[in-house]
């Protein structure tokens, strides 16, 4: 696939066919997913490719938790876990979190009630040891050290466009981070970065809505004038 076209129509899929993908197609994912950049070009991502039938129920039994949590904060109008969010009102909006549990048990589910059914589920991981997380003793919430990892998700998202399949990657199950690596038997120092779920997409992509270039890119100053054609 030309890589404009992936760029500009590899959205989140959520919904897949039945069609299995084969370790062969996945291989390939992971094989040319693996030339992204990291700090320092140290890789230091681990993948676990979660088959056994027990650990993918138990993989999504940790994950609705926080799915339900998530859903009842935007419920209240809360962007969840956002850093600088009042704490207090995230706690009560959480309250919530039991009825809308209630009600997804009564009904037939979605992506998070099946996403041990789903045809590839990668944990992927991170060696704290290799993260050259520069902002590390700020005095605000981190996330420098994500450089090193993220880039390889979203290579693996883009080659399996390249492959005819669809996914998203998910930081969900990172609430429930310790029972997780036990789950995967990750030895210490090791953290979660991401749930990455493949499969071929129920609907086919198309080309994606987002907010033109001006609408987030300024000259000089972030109060400054738009960046538009013509105008650096």
């Amino acid at each position: 696939m030309e890589l404009i076209e992936a760029l500009r129509t590899t959205g989140a899929a959520r919904e897949f066919t039945d069609d299995p993908v084969t370790d062969e197609v996945l291989g390939r994912v992971l094989d040319n997913a693996r030339f992204c950049p990291s700090g320092g070009n140290q890789q230091g991502w681990r993948v676990v490719v979660v088959q056994d039938p027990q650990i993918r129920t138990r993989l999504r039994d940790l994950y609705l938790p926080g799915w339900y949590d998530y859903l009842a904060m935007n419920a209240a109008g809360i962007r969840p876990w956002a850093p600088l969010n009042d704490r207090d009102a995230e706690t009560a909006a959480i309250g919530g979190a039991s009825a809308i549990r209630a009600q997804a048990d009564a009904g037939p589910g979605g992506f998070a009630e099946h996403l041990d059914q789903a045809p590839v589920l990668l944990a992927l991981l991170v060696d704290l040891k290799v993260l050259a997380a520069v902002d590390r003793d700020h005095d605000r919430y981190t996330f420098a050290g994500g450089a090193s990892v993220y880039p390889f998700a979203w290579s693996v998202l883009l080659a399996a466009r390249d492959e005819g399949l669809g996914g998203v990657m998910t930081t969900m199950a990172i609430r429930e981070e310790h029972a997780v690596l036990e789950l995967l038997h990750v030895p210490a120092g090791h953290a979660l970065a991401a749930v990455v779920v493949l499969g071929h997409p129920l609907h086919q992509p198309h080309r994606l809505t987002r907010r033109p270039v001006e609408a987030f890119t300024t000259i000089d100053h972030v109060d400054g004038p738009p960046f538009r054609p013509g105008t650096a």
